[in-house]
Parts: structure tokens; sequence; C-alpha cells
């Protein structure tokens, strides 16, 4: 299953998503999203947990908790929508 997490805050790292979500079993994969210009953190994050019982204790135990100092919202990641293809502007 695929989480979404929200408000985290920007000093949060991936190796701490593992730690955190680690607790309730294991991850397959944690990304926490950068700007591509500036390589700071956007503020949300993904993790892939392979059970979905697992994922799913983990996301009603973890959303509105506290991780570094933040409220963070947890959930299941919803499917990435199709963008229109943008045109080049002259």
């Amino acid at each position: 299953m695929n989480i979404y997490i929200g408000n985290l805050d920007y000093n949060v790292t991936e190796s701490d998503l593992r730690e955190t979500f680690g607790e309730f079993g294991e991850v397959s994969n944690a990304s926490v999203i950068t700007d591509k210009f500036t390589g700071r953190s956007k503020g949300f994050g993904f993790v892939e947990m392979p059970n979905n019982a697992e994922a799913s204790e983990a996301i009603s135990s973890l959303n509105d908790s506290d991780l570094n100092g933040r409220t963070i919202k947890v959930n299941e990641a919803k499917p990435r929508e199709q963008r229109p293809i943008s045109r080049p502007r002259y």
C-alpha cells in the first residue's frame, strides 16, 4: 500500500520516515518529495508498505500525530491524476 504523509517538517528525511513507519511493519520504500530546483523538501512524502494490514494500522496510528514538532496527515495515497500535455509557448 502506498501511503501519503503531509505537513512534514522540512528537515524530515527518508530515514526518519522509514524509522517511524517501520515500527508498524516492513517498509519497502520511503521518499520525501523535494523541489527539483532548490532540493528543499516540499513538506510531503510517501511510504510503501507491502502488508496492507500493517499499512492500515500505521495510517490510523500516525494520522494527526506529532513528527519533529509538526502534526502530520497520513492517509492512503490516491493515484496520480493525468495532467494535460502542455504545449510549448513561443
